[in-house]
């Protein structure tokens, strides 16, 4: 099974990683090549995401599936919602089987939430986590912002870097703990989990 996984760049390096390691044990026997398809900042849009899905379908080596993830975050003020994000998704796409449309609300670093006590001890501040739940911090103060904010206001004096920082928020941690307070990562998790014949979360 050959997975294409349209991603960030910064996201690719940050996250991937850790994906691979959380579905190792789950999918013994069963791995997924994971292909990603690295965009030069926010994935594309509309036509553009249409061509792409078709191209990783129909490529030398084909993609069995193709998987985007984006942030509702993206600057252009494209989505609401994750809920509007991936629904716009399917329809700039179109009818595609092998399409799932996946997005992080708001944005990617509301999958970090969880781990909070290890955000703050690599910031270096003991600042208490946003209120509510991960994925309902909301869109005008997204997650990445409180990092951004906490690490600025540690002892370590530098901002969060998503590539350096959220790696080492997330190295050892499973993917699990944040999937059961984070809904949009619990179903691409569950997404990848089904398309190779794993146990669902």
């Amino acid at each position: 099974m050959k997975i294409a996984i349209i991603v960030e760049g910064s996201t690719e390096k940050a996250f991937l990683p850790h994906l691979r390691e959380f579905l190792k044990p789950r999918l013994a026997g069963k791995m997924p090549r994971l292909d990603p398809f690295v965009c030069d900042g926010r994935v594309p849009t509309r036509e553009k995401l249409r061509r792409t899905v078709q191209s990783l379908l129909a490529g030398r080596e084909p993609a069995d599936a193709v998987i985007v993830l984006t942030d509702v975050y993206t600057g252009a003020n494209d989505f609401t919602d994750a809920k509007e994000a991936k629904a716009k998704m399917r329809v700039w796409v179109g009818d595609i089987e092998q399409f799932y449309p996946h997005a992080a609300q708001y944005d990617f670093e509301a999958w970090l939430l969880p781990y909070w006590d290890e955000i703050q001890k690599i910031a270096g501040h003991n600042r208490k986590a946003p209120k509510g739940a991960p994925e309902s911090v909301d869109h005008g103060h997204p997650p990445s912002q409180h990092i951004k904010e906490l690490f600025e206001a540690g002892s370590n004096g530098r901002s969060y870097a998503k590539v350096r920082d959220a790696n080492r928020i997330l190295r050892g941690k499973d993917l699990a703990i944040a999937a059961k307070q984070c809904g949009e990562l619990k179903a691409f998790l569950s997404t990848i989990l089904a398309l190779c014949g794993g146990e669902s979360l």
